[in-house]
């Protein structure tokens, strides 16, 4: 199988776009809004000054006929704000002076602000960008990093907030700007370029993800995104995508950890489906987290430990003991030890319980079972 060095997707944006960390962002506001705002702000700095002016109008004099008329004054403001001064008008008394110092200027600090406003804005903006990204990069920890945004990549992190984990846990990484913007309007953080670079990966702190997410559109681009993920981070777990059978032991000895055929696992669902459509039902509702029914792996419980299989409450299909995988009906299975995990069906959480609030610390519970989401299993090698 070829492996190109780059995805086609990266090959098609600039070299200056790439390599970009996106976190969420409040919804900017229009440039014309912006400008707009600001000419309503000098206009009423302007009039505040023009009406300061009038007012102690009898305090000012002008060199040209001595007295000061209202245009005079709209004149007297204009050239002070804008810091011209051609001295033609000057405040002889001691109230215009005082006013001049305690209002004027000020008034005119705050035009000049104004009309660098946009320069300012931008240094701000950008130094709290920058702010935001290493206090980010500090808080990131054993998070999620799904590479490719595509429709597997976005089913992948809508299963995965079903099963409890937020938003600010789970980073993009996709080679398109487009894709990326998509995902940063739902809240998550992105980073933009190749996947099979080193550096891109650093950039979404895979060194410490506790587990990575592969939905590439070509398998050789996903072999290449496991070996160079496996490389930067021993003990993450990998679960990577391939539209080939034939590419699924390649994938495997790159460093995955599960591989899922895309193609295939669509091909045997249709034909249950035709063959049974209400198995093809429950068995897609089964693996569409969030909604009727879920498969779930957890932890067994206290009360669990030294029952069978067939004598807790919820319904175990499967049961985890070190390495091994015991069906429910391996005689192995039963009694339960308190090392094991459990692979059960239990019924999905109301949306009320997917989007109250928690507290903070508080880890979301699996309905039915009053325990938190199993964790991935970590690599020690």
């Amino acid at each position: 199988m070829k492996l190109p060095t780059h995805d086609a997707a990266a090959r098609e944006i600039p070299e200056e776009s790439s390599h970009r960390v996106v976190l969420p962002r409040r919804t900017p506001v229009a440039p014309l809004r912006q400008v707009a705002r600001r000419l309503l702000m000098a206009l009423l700095v302007l009039v505040a000054t023009v009406a300061i002016v009038w007012i102690d109008r009898d305090e000012y004099h002008d060199n040209a006929n001595g007295s000061v008329d209202f245009l005079d004054c709209v004149y007297y403001a204009t050239v002070t704000l804008s810091t011209t001064g051609y001295g033609d008008i000057v405040p002889y008394g001691d109230g215009a002076r005082l006013l001049n110092i305690l209002l004027i200027t000020p008034l005119r600090v705050l035009f000049l602000i104004i009309l660098v406003g946009t320069t300012l804005e931008v240094l701000t903006e950008r130094t709290r960008e920058q702010w935001q990204l290493n206090r980010w990069r500090n808080a990131l920890r054993d998070h999620t990093v799904i590479v490719g945004f595509g429709t597997k990549g976005r089913s992948a992190a809508q299963t995965l907030r079903a099963t409890g984990l937020t938003r600010d846990r789970i980073v993009i990484v996709d080679p398109s700007p487009k894709v990326i913007d998509s995902a940063v309007a739902e809240g998550f953080a992105g980073v933009v370029g190749d996947a099979t670079r080193s550096d891109v990966l650093v950039r979404a702190e895979i060194q410490r993800a506790r587990q990575v997410v592969i939905a590439t559109q070509r398998d050789d681009t996903a072999v290449l995104v496991s070996l160079t993920a496996r490389q930067l981070n021993k003990k993450a777990n990998i679960v990577a995508a391939v539209r080939e059978e034939e590419n699924a032991p390649l994938l495997r000895q790159s460093g995955a950890d599960m591989v899922i055929t895309s193609a295939s696992a669509a091909g045997r669902l249709l034909g249950l489906s035709v063959h049974s459509p209400s198995a093809g039902t429950v068995l897609e509702d089964l693996i569409q987290q969030g909604s009727g029914l879920d498969l779930i792996e957890r932890p067994v419980v206290k009360a669990e430990v030294g029952k069978s299989v067939r004598e807790t409450d919820d319904l175990i299909v499967s049961v985890l003991r070190g390495h091994r995988l015991l069906g429910y009906d391996d005689p192995a299975a039963s009694p339960l030890q308190a090392a094991d995990r459990v692979i059960t069906i239990v019924r999905a959480a109301s949306a009320e319980q997917q989007d109250g609030p928690t507290k903070p610390g508080v880890k979301p519970m699996i309905p039915g079972t009053g325990v938190s989401p199993m964790a991935p299993v970590r690599r020690d090698d």
